[in-house]
């Protein structure tokens, strides 16, 4: 039996720094866009996240694309 994946969602997360705490290290917060279409290449994808946040007055700290298959054994 072999297992096959389906693709069911994705979703493109945006790590961004707002500051610092009185020690230094940076506070981060994220926002999630879901649903990312399935064709969207994953340089469009970054592109696209530096775009949105390049009208932001905080810096992105990463950029993240989650996909979730389900498995199953067929």
């Amino acid at each position: 039996m072999a297992v096959v994946s389906t693709p069911l969602n994705s979703t493109l997360v945006v790590a961004y720094q707002t500051g610092e705490t009185s020690v230094g290290a940076p506070i981060t917060r994220q926002k999630s866009l879901s649903d990312v279409r399935a064709n969207a290449t994953e340089q469009a994808l970054y592109d696209a996240a530096q775009a949105l946040f390049s009208l932001s007055q905080y810096p992105v700290i990463d950029v993240l694309y989650r996909k979730n298959f389900e498995l199953t054994n067929e």
